[in-house]
């Protein structure tokens, strides 16, 4: 299927109705199960009982550990072994490439301590395509400007692996080498360079983690105007969203995705993030796995990938809490809508008036491989309590101070990382998770 035939299946979908919606995801669904089945030996093993008038809920939900575990049964193509993977991405130019010319490879940041290795395939890379040409702007007046402004988007990201934000805009700078409409900024660069590769650029859609772009407002000597800002991979509060509206003086707006899934939901201009139903499959549950009656929250998400077919997501576990909604939505579109509760790691304050966002940090020690699983507590001006969880705890603690310890020197900082006899853990109260937060002792 071409990318041409893919946009056509997908524009206006999200305002089709509820009947030719769920036509629309059995037959996806059945497909690519039937798929799944025939080519991959974990799911041939997983659905061995599956009768012929199976139901969703009828497959077996999965998980990240399991299916990195058995990578290599997972994938459709008997060519493609995570050692392959793992050697092609030690070249750090090969973001944005396709591995034998077929599948784009990303690496997730790893928000339960255990990140994933995820393959796109032409129609799952079409399809996120198709749904970001349609759905990404929750206004049309902005995606009226942006395309007068030469549709130059700049995102503030981590600018150094093979994550989804920088991987897709390299590919598709990879795939118009002549245009220059897309950069990615490293989140971890000095400020001074920060600023001057976005003044120099002068971006229509300014995109980043929110905590990143709360600081990045902050900046004296930033002049740019963009059309519209779009964050994600975080929870977008109200007091950093009038703040970017405030500082840039335009629409603020976020959405909801993640590697394993793609664009889960966008957001229109009610403030309501959609779900991309004709793509994805998303089942709000609770702690076993039950369905949840709509507008109460979950206590975990599953959600299946209708798209990807060279390393299938079927009933997904992300842990994510979600409320999901069924009224009608004033927008217009049919599709359901979701509220998230989204991460909330704090922004901590160094001596000297220093600020870090928690997505630079945490990108330090998501690169440290033998980490299962981190917590950065920050326990005074110059302090860090560093928890880690690994089956070689003393040498994952010792390559992550290393790595932290070359962080806070490049921003000038004297740092004191000291260990912990306490594994990471979720607040006692809340029981919410934080990889980095104030201690408040």
């Amino acid at each position: 299927m071409s990318l041409l035939a893919t946009m056509a299946k997908t524009y206006g979908k999200d305002r089709a109705s509820r009947e030719k919606l769920e036509r629309i995801q059995r037959k996806r669904l059945r497909a690519l199960v039937a798929y799944a089945r025939k080519n991959s030996p974990f799911y041939g093993e997983l659905y061995r009982g599956l009768g012929a008038d199976w139901t969703l809920g009828d497959l077996p939900p999965v998980t990240k550990p399991e299916l990195m575990a058995r990578f290599d049964d997972v994938v459709t193509d008997r060519a493609i072994t995570m050692a392959r993977v793992r050697d092609f991405t030690r070249d750090i130019d090969n973001v944005g490439r396709m591995l034998d010319g077929k599948y784009l490879v990303f690496q997730t940041s790893g928000s339960t301590g255990h990140p994933a290795v995820v393959l796109y395939d032409k129609v799952a890379i079409d399809a996120a395509s198709a749904v970001a040409a349609f759905r990404t702007f929750a206004r049309q007046e902005d995606f009226k400007r942006f395309m007068a402004h030469g549709k130059k988007t700049a995102g503030v990201f981590a600018d150094h692996g093979f994550y989804l934000a920088c991987g897709m805009s390299r590919y598709l700078q990879l795939q118009m080498p002549g245009k220059q409409t897309k950069i990615t900024v490293d989140v971890n660069g000095p400020e001074a360079e920060i600023v001057k590769a976005l003044n120099d650029f002068q971006p229509a859609m300014l995109s980043g983690y929110p905590s990143n772009l709360a600081l990045l407002a902050d900046y004296a000597g930033l002049h740019i105007h963009p059309d519209v800002v779009i964050t994600g991979g975080e929870r977008l509060t109200d007091a950093v969203r009038r703040k970017l509206s405030d500082r840039f003086d335009c629409y603020v707006q976020t959405h909801y995705s993640c590697t394993e899934g793609g664009e889960l939901a966008c957001e229109c201009a009610e403030g309501h993030l959609h779900i991309n139903e004709d793509w994805v499959i998303l089942e709000a549950v609770d702690r076993e796995g039950r369905p949840v009656a709509p507008g109460v929250q979950s206590d975990r998400v599953f959600i299946t990938n209708l798209s990807n077919f060279i390393q299938p997501f079927i009933r997904y576990e992300l842990t994510d809490r979600v409320v999901v909604h069924e009224e009608a939505c004033p927008c217009g579109r049919t599709t359901r809508w979701l509220e998230i509760e989204g991460r909330t790691d704090d922004i901590l304050t160094f001596s000297g008036g220093v600020r870090l966002a928690p997505m630079s940090l945490y990108k330090v020690l998501e690169e440290v491989p033998s980490l299962r699983r981190f917590q950065l507590v920050q326990r005074a001006a110059d302090r860090v309590e560093l928890r880690v969880l690994s089956d070689e705890p003393e040498a994952a603690f010792a390559a992550a101070k290393g790595a932290l310890e070359t962080f806070f020197e490049s921003k000038e900082l004297q740092v004191a990382i000291l260990p912990s006899d306490l594994p990471p853990s979720p607040d006692p109260i809340s029981g919410k998770f934080k990889h980095v937060y104030r201690a408040k002792d």
